[in-house]
């Protein structure tokens, strides 16, 4: 209980740290010595002194001492060992807690020689009184004794060094030597110690087969099948090794060889076959006899029964020439953990399997040779599933992503691009919870409002609309620190579609479409046909357009290119204009709406007081194949001195162009036609007559009185004006800047071209003229303090740099100089006293 736990297993003691403790902190791990003094665990340091860090499935630490490990207390049959914890939620381990956890552990008789495979180091210890390594067990035995005799006698008791046996050479090392390379040595009244990292520069790999050759051969003969484990051999990790140390007068050498299996295992069939040989020849150096004793295995370093193998579905093999064990791949005992390749998360299947063998020889009389082996299974890849679940009545969306093995953790999402790490992002309106089950495992719940800005809407059919997340979570790995990313696409259709409507109506000379814009068509751009109807177009056809947000309104003129004109009597003409809005990305058509008026065919005809007639002639719905600028009068010579595509606009004298005319007593009626014809064709296929009725002239007697004209005068009148105020870039006025380029720097002194332009209406007989013009601090008129740039159309003759006007001119921009003022003023800024108000 507590932040650590212990346990005794054979000669092993286990410490566990608790996760709920120490789950995301930053531990530094000491071991105490019997005076007190704390040496801080790393792997070589473990590797060297006996002791080995795990991590288990629900990410605890694990900590596992040998009995016979360098700062442990051996008193009678009894070892203590001490560790130190220091925990803190900062890489510096600043505000450090400490935790101090002793614990005691009974260890049982030792054999003459006991070797022990751990995961990070071999350990041989065996006793001082066994036999000298016997005469053959190399040919050039003596040649150790005189290697290391003179430097052993010179040196005090207990100073004993070690030879270590390759094929090319032998070496000797002082026991401070052997220190410095990472070998660990210890040596007591009746045991002498080697252990030996994996890693060690002297530690040879050697194939150990099951069988002997003959057979082999033999058998794959008979079978005609691949090698297997067996035929193959296994690899051992082996160090051959001579320790000499001084007993009274007499210097003592024992054989402190060493193997430890580092393969033997296949995974065929959903089963891991893990294969160790009796007979291990590096261990065996001298024997002539050979015996079993025990076989025993296990998992954690817990023996288990026949019983209790046959409930978890183990198969233990005694076999003549080797031992067998077959684990089920997620069998009880051992655990999944997340695993990451080349991007992709999967999982492996971790077990730690035991094993205990002992036999008899005329050399040792008794060997243990324990075996502790981390097996992990090849990766297989792993699919997240992802449930989404609507809470409509909250306006939320659940996501539930997982499960995950409880060594994967979420550290981050991307959210429209954005890293945001899991505590931030609630900000961005992101609520995550974590679900756990009974087995450890975990799922992620995200919650996600409708409305928040990452959650894409879109417009599906009739009342529904489409929710789609999009964001990409980051988990990490521990202890690997391995990462893994997986996107998440959740879509939920929602019946709450509000699409726009409309309403149409004409004036005398406009048709008008206002669109109330609805939930779904924030980014619907408005058509006709397939032209896109913007600011700029609308301004070139002396269209009206305005949205602000919730209302879109187009005003077009009665005779415009993208009126439709379908009904034609003499007293009425149906005009109609068509607008779609589609979608701005895939252009999709998503709604049409239309307005269509009457008007009166009197717009279309003029018949001015100097006999000047213009008449205008529509294209009709369903005459597209009719070419305007073929239309002609009575007189073929007299054409069009104006075409569009679905106008023909005509301007002649009431004497010319075939024209005929009628009288009455009061009125004189000019007549001609509008006609088409198909070439080759004398019938006309369109005709629009028209009339103009002038009322005959009188003659009358009256007096007349010179009077003198009342000087003119300006009568106040009151209408919609649109008007901007732009500023340019330089004094040609051809480049003003956009509204991207804002904020604008400018340095004092800096000349400023302003342009002020009327908009609408656009009537020629309008002048514009700059009353009041001033400058403030702030974006609010009103605001003080403000400095006049004009006054009364006027320069501020105050200003040290006097306002400039510029003369406007006709251009292709400028139709209609008069509409436009142009002035220029210097860069300045607003002081008090001496210091400045804003840079």
């Amino acid at each position: 209980t507590g932040p650590m736990s212990s346990e005794c297993l054979g000669n092993f003691l286990r410490i566990t740290l608790s996760a709920e403790y120490f789950e995301d902190k930053y531990l530094s791990l000491f071991v105490v010595d019997q005076s007190g003094t704390a040496w801080e665990l790393d792997e070589a340091m473990a590797a060297q002194c006996g002791y080995t860090l795990t991590y288990t499935t629900r990410r605890s630490v694990q900590f596992r001492a040998s009995a016979q490990s360098c700062h442990s207390h051996l008193e009678k049959d009894v070892f203590t060992v001490t560790i130190q914890i220091k925990a803190s939620g900062n890489l510096d381990m600043t505000d450090a807690t400490t935790h101090l956890k002793s614990a005691s552990c009974h260890y049982g008789p030792w054999s003459p020689r006991d070797i022990i495979c751990e995961s990070n180091y071999m350990e041989v210890s065996v006793r001082r009184e066994v036999p000298q390594i016997i005469k053959d067990f190399h040919q050039d035995e003596p040649e150790d004794w005189t290697l290391i005799f003179p430097k052993a006698k010179a040196e005090e008791a207990s100073i004993w060094q070690i030879v270590f046996h390759q094929p090319e050479e032998k070496r000797a090392l002082l026991v401070s030597n052997a220190w410095s390379a990472g070998y660990g040595l210890n040596a007591t009244d009746f045991r002498v110690l080697l252990r030996v990292p994996y890693t060690a520069a002297q530690v040879q790999l050697v194939e150990v087969g099951v069988l002997p050759l003959a057979q082999q051969a033999a058998r794959l003969c008979r079978s005609n099948q691949m090698p297997s484990l067996q035929d193959q051999g296994i690899t051992f990790s082996v160090l051959r090794s001579s320790t000499f140390f001084k007993y009274q007068w007499v210097i003592l050498m024992v054989d402190t060889a060493v193997a430890c299996p580092v393969d033997g295992v296949d995974y065929t069939n959903k089963t891991i076959t893990w294969t160790v040989p009796k007979y291990i020849p590096p261990l065996s150096a001298g024997m002539s006899s050979f015996k079993d004793v025990l076989v025993e295995a296990g998992v954690d370093l817990r023996k288990l029964s026949a019983k209790e193998m046959a409930s978890r579905k183990y198969v233990l093999l005694d076999e003549l020439k080797a031992i067998t064990m077959k684990i089920p791949i997620g069998a009880e005992g051992g655990y999944y953990k997340t695993s990451v390749s080349n991007g992709q998360l999967g999982v492996k299947y971790t077990i730690n399997l035991f094993l205990e063998h002992q036999w008899e020889d005329n050399k040792w009389r008794l060997t243990k040779h324990t075996i502790i082996k981390e097996i992990e299974t090849p990766f297989e890849q792993a699919e997240v599933a992802i449930t989404n679940n609507l809470n409509l009545s909250a306006g939320l969306m659940n996501v539930t992503v997982g499960t995950f093995l409880p060594d994967a953790e979420l550290v981050n999402l991307t959210i429209e691009g954005v890293v945001v790490a899991v505590p931030a992002a609630v900000q961005h309106g992101y609520l995550i919870h974590k679900t756990r089950y009974a087995n450890g495992s975990k799922a992620y719940v995200i919650q996600v409002p409708l409305d928040a800005p990452s959650v894409k809407k879109e417009y599906m059919r009739e009342d529904m609309r489409a929710y789609t997340l999009n964001v990409t979570l980051t988990f990490i790995t521990y202890p690997s620190s391995e990462t893994f990313v997986v996107p998440v696409i959740a879509l939920s259709a929602v019946k709450d579609a509000v699409l726009p409507s409309a309403r149409g109506f004409c004036d005398e000379r406009n048709l008008h479409l206002i669109i109330t814009r609805g939930n779904v068509d924030q980014n619907w751009l408005p058509f006709i046909s397939d032209w896109h109807l913007t600011q700029e177009a609308a301004q070139k056809y002396n269209y009206i357009l305005r949205d602000n947000g919730t209302h879109l309104a187009i005003s077009v003129p009665f005779l415009s290119p993208h009126v439709s004109y379908e009904g034609f009597h003499a007293s009425a003409i149906k005009a109609s204009f068509y607008l779609t809005l589609k979608d701005d990305v895939t252009l999709a058509q998503r709604r049409d709406f239309s307005v269509s008026c009457i008007f009166s065919p009197s717009e279309l005809i003029q018949c001015l007081p100097n006999g000047t007639v213009i008449i205008t002639a529509i294209k009709l719905v369903g005459g597209e194949d009719l070419d305007t600028a073929l239309l002609v009068l009575r007189d073929r010579q007299c054409k069009p001195s104006l075409v569009t595509e679905k106008t023909a606009t005509f301007k002649f004298n009431v004497d010319t162009c075939g024209t005929s005319r009628k009288f009455n007593s009061t009125t004189m009626t000019y007549e001609n036609e509008v006609l088409y014809f198909r070439p080759g064709d004398e019938t006309p296929i369109y005709q629009l007559k028209f009339l103009c009725f002038y009322a005959v002239k009188q003659t009358a007697d009256g007096q007349h009185k010179s009077k003198k004209n009342p000087p003119p005068s300006i009568k106040p009148g009151f209408g919609c004006l649109t008007l901007s105020l732009k500023l340019f870039k330089e004094k040609s006025y051809s480049e003003p800047y956009q509204e991207s380029e804002y904020p604008v720097v400018k340095y004092l002194g800096e000349a400023l071209y302003f342009e002020v332009e009327l908009l609408q209406p656009k009537d020629a007989r309008l002048d514009l003229n700059l009353d009041d013009c001033w400058a403030t601090n702030s974006q609010s008129q009103d605001s003080l303090p403000q400095w006049h740039i004009i006054i009364q159309g006027c320069e501020n003759n105050k200003d040290f740099h006097r306002t400039v006007f510029h003369k406007v001119n006709y251009s292709l921009r400028v139709k209609f100089p008069q509409h436009l003022k142009r002035f220029e003023v210097r860069m300045f800024t607003f002081v008090q006293g001496t210091s400045l108000l804003q840079e």
